[in-house]
């Protein structure tokens, strides 16, 4: 079974007054953006041939070892057209050797790369950073988690909350600049079973560094007054990725 040949998502203009297109700098915008799901399977006997048959379906995909599970795997993808997981991903993973694990669907995480408007490069953002990101061979440690922000932010004014997104963000660069943590952010208004607002992916060459990072953003301000709920988290490392030059 191939689930190669998905492409991009029809394009639809919003009515007066909306504005549905991500916006980066110098008045760059786009209607694409990439939605990534996480699901979580355990009872592997074995990930051989879980291996094989993502390699056959040809996906852009991660599967992670779950870290806190000794047969429990996470399997990560991601397309352009949120209907390739209703058609194509939901027949790879509910034929065998996936169709027979047991699945956690707690630790099911979807999500939409999203602009802030200050992106150079809009596309790259949206599309190819995040590809990117978890297909590097030379970060095989990742941590993924959703989290949903207190009422109270959404109260404060833009200038405010830009000052704490700023503080945020200082934090996640310093690491990056590092090569210590790479960040994926990811929007899900409405596609998280418990209405959590985004999905954070954290990946890297070593585990230690994430979770510090982690530790380092509690004192933050979004962290520390603003989140309502944080978790559940998924921590794991590579058995297999897909090709990053792999066309699409």
């Amino acid at each position: 079974m191939s689930v190669e040949g998905h492409g991009q998502a029809g394009r639809r203009s919003a009515g007066p007054g909306v504005d549905t297109l991500e916006r980066g700098a110098n008045q760059q915008s786009s209607d694409r953006r990439l939605f990534m799901q996480l699901h979580v399977f355990t009872g592997v006997p074995e990930p051989k041939a879980l291996v094989a048959s993502l390699e056959a379906s040809r996906a852009e995909a991660v599967l992670y070892a779950d870290l806190n599970d000794p047969r429990g795997v996470g399997v990560l993808t991601f397309a352009e057209d949120p209907a390739f997981f209703a058609g194509p991903l939901r027949e790879l993973l509910g034929a065998e050797p996936f169709g027979s694990l047991a699945r956690r669907p707690e630790l099911t995480m979807l999500g939409r790369t999203y602009a802030s408007g200050f992106e150079p490069d809009l596309e790259d953002w949206l599309l190819e950073r995040p590809r990117r990101t978890v297909l590097n061979p030379a970060w095989p440690w990742a941590i993924w988690y959703p989290l949903r922000r207190a009422g109270s932010f959404a109260r404060l004014d833009p200038q405010e909350q830009g000052a704490i997104l700023r503080e945020h963000g200082t934090l996640g660069r310093a690491y990056g600049d590092l090569d210590l943590a790479h960040d994926i952010r990811l929007a899900c208004h409405g596609l998280d079973t418990h209405d959590n607002d985004f999905v954070i992916g954290l990946v890297g060459r070593e585990l230690h560094p994430l979770s510090h990072l982690i530790q380092a953003m509690r004192k933050t301000a979004q962290t520390s007054a603003y989140l309502q709920t944080l978790g559940p988290f998924f921590a794991g490392h590579v058995l297999w990725q897909s090709s990053a030059g792999r066309p699409r």
